[in-house]
């Protein structure tokens, strides 16, 4: 735990989705909220049709959903959602003349319900 799902718009092509992905673990793994660095488990999705709104204009996203066991107050979740989003930002220079909304959310997942199991660590 936890789960981190990176969606990002086929119309960015700076945004380069390992670097990403291993920029944005390793935010998590500096909260300090998390037992050991192998329980963060991410995936990037390039998403080819999309739509943001309905004006004509370039436009573009990267959305981040944090799924994390359920117990953690409000402030460690905005601290983690604002930690995330200042990643983001800081991920590559993103392109000129497209609107593009970076965000993060955060999900709880039961704890009594959540199961895994770890094989071969």
């Amino acid at each position: 735990m936890p789960h981190l799902h990176m969606e990002y718009t086929a119309n960015l092509p700076q945004l380069n989705p390992d670097v990403a992905l291993i920029r944005l673990n390793n935010t998590l793994v500096g909260s300090g909220q998390f037992g050991a660095e192998h329980d963060i488990k991410s995936r990037a999705i390039k998403v080819e049709t999309f739509k943001v709104g309905t004006a004509m204009g370039e436009r573009a996203f990267v959305h981040v959903k944090l799924a994390l066991l359920s117990g953690r107050s409000a402030e460690i979740k905005k601290q983690l959602s604002q930690s995330l989003l200042t990643a983001l930002q800081d991920l590559c220079e993103w392109p000129a003349g497209v609107e593009l909304q970076l965000c993060v959310e955060l999900l709880d997942i039961d704890r009594e319900s959540y199961s895994k199991a770890a094989i071969g660590l």
